[in-house]
């Protein structure tokens, strides 16, 4: 027997007992579904079973990395049905790209036609298994064994990705014959996917599946053109220049051949920067930019950036933070919390803003407004502007895309961009590496940096700052004029060597800790490279430092 400490009580259960046996017990007490286990402070799975005296807590799909375990496992399922219903080249050669909104984009080349007809297939083979409650099961290969496995199966990309790893074992999953590697934890069985969607789309599907604050409900799949088309042309450009996945990337870092990749995307960028300025300078009467993106996507030194491409064309561009239109303190909305809402639209002046930007447009002289943070009031310090034939402003702030904020304004006066670090590079064909993850790594590395933050404080501010982008950045994107992608294919293997030692600085005991643990075996994947050859106007200096830039 052995005795396990759940919710500070004791419980004696016979040992070889799964932990999936004794979540039942209590999953009475709990709204979501139980997903994972940590016994003594290190995640399981349900399917693990008690050896010892412990101490368990449960997690279920409402929480971080019960939901990341419910995505990982529907998406394995799905891949195991398109390998059951099509064959096995079909499983092997499909690509899971990214995510738009609830989506997951799973791109197959073309090689099965994206048909209604094919997602009803895959659909019911995964309602098969889910039915007949098909065991995962997780075994340990030993590194040589594990890659000569995947080596027979074709699977180059998780060969080159396991050339790369440290340890001496790699863990492999199984379903029902079929084997695939995953970074992160699996739900016990089949039967616990119970909501998903498969539609087809483009080159493929989408696996759309439930958010984490709604885990019972599959949401309609809601359209992003522009941003999947902003996303699949950086994978081109990957696949154009050989790195498509961390194997790739850490085979170019091998061979001596990074300086030539940041020269060349961050001419890539560069170029992209000025066909946007050149599209805003065709547009006679645009004399407003709205740059608006969620947290850490690198908005500050694009700023700069276009506005400097701007000046070569002729315009004088003037910048304008919106922080400034911030209402009084006293004024400020709370949330739900009683603490100060400064993500919401009514925690900015909005008519104030119209009234003054209504003013420039026709000439006049206005004295602008600044806010001064530390008193939580509006001041004006005898700061005067007036618009020139050639000037332009530059606006950037959370609700540069939402039309309330800009009502009063002539639409053909507005030109809106759209920015966020969009990180396609993969882990391997079947892992991909999630756009937050990237930014919580740049958000952490330079919160430390300007801010002195801790990395266990950015962690537990993440989930905040994510409900804020949802409800205030997210919902106006497609009405952009332009997308701007800001990541750059080699930036995680950069940021790796300032994020590992803040991150190992959270102790066990913090809830944060978890998140933290997660965060480093994903630096494992990468090896690092330093930022000395890094140019000083690059976006990633924003974050990890030395931009020439004022960021």
């Amino acid at each position: 027997m052995a005795i396990v400490t759940i919710h500070g009580e004791q419980k004696e259960v016979q040992q070889g007992t799964t932990y999936e046996a004794i979540a039942a017990q209590y999953q009475p007490e709990y709204d979501g579904t139980i997903a994972v286990v940590a016994v003594n402070g290190k995640i399981r799975e349900l399917f693990k079973r008690v050896n010892g005296d412990c101490t368990v807590e449960f997690f279920t799909l409402k929480d971080d990395v019960g939901h990341k375990t419910y995505v990982r496992t529907a998406t394995m399922l799905f891949l195991k049905g398109m390998h059951d219903v099509f064959g096995p080249e079909a499983a092997r050669t499909s690509c899971v790209e990214f995510s738009i909104g609830r989506g997951i984009y799973v791109n197959t080349f073309g090689q099965i036609a994206a048909t209604e007809e094919n997602a009803e297939k895959i659909k019911d083979r995964m309602k098969e298994m889910a039915e007949a409650k098909l065991p995962f099961m997780k075994r340990s290969y030993p590194l040589e064994e594990a890659m000569e496995l995947f080596r027979s199966e074709g699977m180059e990309d998780k060969v080159r990705l396991f050339h790369y790893r440290m340890s001496s074992a790699v863990n492999i999953y199984e379903i029902d014959g079929y084997y695939d590697y995953y970074y992160g934890y699996m739900l016990p069985n089949a039967g616990y996917v119970k909501w998903f969607e498969v539609i087809p789309y483009e080159n493929g599907f989408m696996l759309v599946l439930p958010s984490k604050s709604n885990p019972t409900v599959v949401e309609p799949f809601a359209e992003s053109r522009k941003l999947f088309g902003t996303m699949e042309s950086a994978h081109e450009w990957g696949r154009t220049a050989g790195i498509e996945t961390v194997g790739d990337l850490n085979d170019q870092i091998c061979n001596g051949s990074m300086s030539d990749l940041i020269l060349v995307q961050e001419a890539e960028q560069e170029r992209k920067i000025g066909e946007i300025a050149k599209d805003i300078v065709s547009r006679e009467n645009v004399r407003f930019i709205m740059i608006a993106g969620p947290s850490s996507s690198g908005k500050t030194s694009f700023s700069h950036r276009l506005s400097i491409q701007l000046r070569t064309l002729g315009k004088v561009p003037r910048p304008i933070a919106l922080d400034n239109y911030f209402v009084n303190r006293e004024q400020t909305p709370r949330d739900e919390n009683g603490d100060y809402n400064f993500e919401c639209l009514e925690a900015i002046d909005v008519k104030l803003f119209n009234d003054n930007m209504l003013k420039l447009l026709a000439g006049e002289r206005v004295e602008m407004p600044c806010f001064n943070f530390k008193a939580g009031q509006r001041e004006y310090r005898g700061d005067f502007m007036q618009l020139g034939e050639n000037d332009i402003l530059v606006i950037e702030g959370i609700h540069g895309l939402n039309e309330k904020m800009s009502y009063a304004l002539p639409e053909e006066s507005k030109y809106k961009i759209y920015i966020s670090a969009l990180t396609t590079l993969n882990i391997d064909g079947h892992n991909r590496i999630p756009t937050t993850d990237g930014r919580l790594l740049r958000r952490i590395v330079r919160d430390a940096r300007t801010r002195g933050a801790s990395a266990r404080r950015t962690i537990q501010m993440w989930n905040s700052v994510r409900r804020g982008e949802e409800e205030n950045i997210f919902p106006f994107q497609e009405g952009a004029d332009a997308m701007f992608n800001s990541a750059l294919i080699y930036e995680l293997a950069m940021l790796k060597t300032f994020a590992e030692p803040l991150l190992f600085q959270i102790p066990k005991e913090a809830p944060e800790y978890y998140e933290a643990k997660r965060l480093l075996k994903f630096l494992n994947y990468f090896l690092g490279v330093p930022s000395e050859e890094l140019p000083r106007n690059s976006i990633c200096r924003e974050f990890v430092g030395g931009s020439c830039f004022n960021v």
